[in-house]
This record gives structure tokens, C-alpha cells and sequence, in this order.
């Protein structure tokens, strides 16, 4: 709505399976091709322009990023004009099941599954095992960091990482550190946040 209410067209993708108002959707075995297959329907949609933007939130971060990453390296046509990525992970993370995240003594709670896989490319989960780190610096067009210094979920250091190893290929994103915040901003920092994000998209798209 953030987006659209300052005049671009925007479409919210949804990757998880299942969830609901009150629980979020699983990430597990997501082939990342299906979100290519969604860029490049967008890119066709009569009333897109020709530039077309990315922007993901905490796995949505990472989301953005892998997807970035990989149509890069593979030289896949159609690939986002312009990357924004909030609290990313530097490295892939592993499945997501949003019953392990729900209280001990919820019926519905059940244990994290350490073998689970987030994703998948071209039907394999080759590069994509947890801990390996997201190669965004293989991704040639502009990118937007930003984390919040006291992130409780995933350490500011992990987009200090992406940076360090950005600037080390000679890219030069536009970083945003936000003092005191958490993975998601507080009112004022969502403010704060939305300001920076909407100028970055105003700029390239």
C-alpha cells in the first residue's frame, strides 16, 4: 500500500504456502524460479513501465536478494531494475515452519526441522544449503540496505557483512543503519524507513 499510495504500481507476491491474519505461511522447498516467472509476468502487465523494483523484509529480504543473486549468475533476461532489501540475512537460512515459532503449548506448535530447506533453483537445492552466503554482489543494478542497530532477530552485522563485501566488488549501495531500532522499526523508524526506501525507488525506477 506504501508504494501505491505514492503512485507506483505495486504488487504484493506472496512465496510462503499456507497462513493466515494470525500466523505467517511456511518457506520450505520454495522454487525461486516461480518468483522469476512472476517478475517477468509483471514486467508484461499492460500498465507496468519499463522499470520494474524488488523489496523484501526480513525472508523477504532474502528472498530479494537470492533472487538478485541468481538471475545474475545464470544471465536470466528480465532481472529487478532496483533491489531493497530491510534486516536481510547475509547468509541462506534454513526452512521455516511457522508452527515451530508459535508458544511451547499451542496444540498447533510443533519443533524446528533442521533438515528442511528454504529453497530451491531449478529444482535443487545446490547453493543454497543454510550458512552459505548470498553472492549479491554478482547483481549489477542498484541496491538499498537498511538494519536496525539493535535487531533482535537477525545482528545488524549480518548487513555490515553485505556491505563490506559489496564495497570489496567495487559496488557502492545505498546503506541505512537506524540507532536503537529492532528487526521491524518502531513508528518513528518506519518513517524514517519509508522516506529513505521511497526516494532509492523515486530514483531508479
Amino acid at each position: 500500500m506504501l508504494f501505491a499510495v505514492h503512485g507506483f504500481l505495486a504488487f504484493p507476491y506472496g512465496y510462503s504456502s499456507g497462513g493466515n491474519a494470525w500466523n505467517a505461511g511456511h518457506i520450505i522447498d520454495y522454487p525461486l524460479d516461480r518468483s522469476v516467472e512472476a517478475f517477468k509476468a509483471l514486467r508484461e502487465f499492460q500498465f507496468v513501465d519499463e522499470r520494474v523494483g524488488l523489496y523484501g523484509l526480513s525472508r523477504g529480504a532474502e528472498h530479494a536478494l537470492l533472487l538478485g543473486s541468481l538471475m545474475a549468475r545464470d544471465k536470466i533476461a528480465g532481472a529487478p531494475d532496483a533491489i531493497a532489501a530491510h534486516s536481510p540475512p547475509d547468509v541462506v537460512c534454513g526452512a521455516f515452519d511457522a508452527r515451530g515459532f508459535r508458544d511451547a503449548g499451542d496444540p498447533g506448535w510443533q519443533a524446528w526441522d533442521v533438515s528442511k530447506r528454504a529453497w530451491t533453483w531449478q529444482g535443487s537445492h545446490e547453493g543454497l544449503l543454510p550458512t552459505t552466503p548470498i553472492a549479491i554482489e554478482r547483481y549489477p543494478g542498484p541496491l538499498f540496505l537498511s538494519h536496525g542497530t539493535q535487531d533482535r532477530m537477525w545482528s545488524v552485522e549480518m548487513t555490515k557483512r553485505l556491505e563490506k563485501r559489496l564495497h570489496e566488488h567495487g559496488r557502492s549501495p545505498a546503506v541505512h543503519y537506524y540507532e536503537g531500532e529492532d528487526h521491524i522499526p518502531s513508528s518513528v523508524g518506519q518513517n524514517k524507513h519509508y522516506e529513505l526506501l521511497l526516494d532509492f525507488f523515486l530514483k531508479y525506477l
